[in-house]
């Protein structure tokens, strides 16, 4: 890979402006396609937002083209990194058009939470350089991406795209194996279902559950694994909780009825002012500040030791 390439990005929504940054703010040349006017209107000024608030220069705007054509987006791009909402009938629309569009040599990146990438790019000419690049939310400030490997289709474009990531500040992971949700979402909503069930059984409410972790195991996670956690603490004593533990747990195979039952009430979080615990302007207010402070604190911490 050139020290500095031409990158596309494919959505200059929440997620896209943030990866736009990520590479614009390693040197490369991007452009950012979205048909919408007032969304390429804003990147400029969101990309100068993230410069301030990591104490980075200014520069990363100008490094930045927005655009209306895909076409001329992707025309030259070494890599295409797609940002588009979570539908799968939108990113297989948007792959068949990238690999008529781009170069023979370009690898094109999906960022997707949960979806098969396989599905993604099933029937797809260019199905070989497709690749999952799972950045989180938002993706300036927490420094994992997954690299999402289908069944060795696509094996030869994974190197490329984490040598690229890892240069850019990123902590690239490899996923071997394509399954729905990777890594980080299956283990994040394996814990929300049991933290679900605990509150539809009456064992506590919602912020004990939050207390729990927050102030409890949630302390260590940033810096302890669970499988180093395990080892620190022994394998055997793991297999004796376990033993206890595990045919406890909540098993629900499909989203819990007490989730559902509060999404079919319209609890649906802060954005309605209710969802498993009550929210005003200022408490939703209150919580999104605290997360973006924390995360840029660490983003900034981590600039200046040379760490991601």
């Amino acid at each position: 890979m050139e020290s500095k390439a031409r990158i596309a990005v494919i959505g200059a929504g929440l997620m896209g402006h943030g990866i736009a940054w990520i590479f614009a703010a390693a040197g490369h040349e991007v452009r950012l396609q979205d048909p919408d006017r007032g969304m390429r209107d804003a990147v400029g000024q969101r990309l100068s937002d993230i410069s301030e608030l990591l104490d980075r220069a200014p520069n990363a705007a100008g490094q930045v083209q927005p655009t209306a054509s895909l076409a001329d987006a992707v025309a030259d791009a070494d890599f295409v990194f797609e940002a588009a909402p979570e539908r799968l009938d939108l990113k297989r629309e948007l792959f068949a058009r990238v690999a008529e569009l781009a170069p023979a040599h370009a690898i094109l990146a999906s960022n997707t939470s949960a979806l098969p990438i396989t599905r993604i790019a099933e029937g797809n000419p260019a199905a070989d350089r497709i690749v999952g690049t799972h950045f989180w939310n938002p993706p300036h400030l927490v420094p994992l991406v997954e690299v999402i490997e289908c069944e060795k289709v696509n094996e030869a474009a994974i190197a490329p795209v984490m040598a690229l990531l890892r240069a850019a500040g990123r902590h690239p992971v490899h996923v071997r194996k394509d399954v729905p949700g990777f890594i980080g979402n299956r283990l994040q909503h394996a814990l929300k279902r049991e933290a679900i069930a605990l509150v539809a059984a009456g064992v506590c409410d919602a912020e004990t559950v939050d207390d729990v972790v927050k102030y409890g195991f949630g302390r260590r996670l940033a810096v302890l694994g669970p499988l180093e956690q395990s080892d620190l603490v022994g394998l055997d004593l793991t297999v004796a909780i376990h033993e206890t533990l595990m045919p406890d747990l909540d098993r629900t195979a499909i989203a819990h009825p007490y989730l559902r039952a509060r999404v079919a009430a319209g609890d649906l979080g802060m954005k309605s002012g209710r969802g498993f615990r009550h929210w005003t302007e200022e408490t939703a207010g209150a919580v999104r500040k605290r997360l973006a402070d924390f995360l840029a604190a660490e983003a900034r911490n981590a600039a200046r030791g040379g760490e991601n």
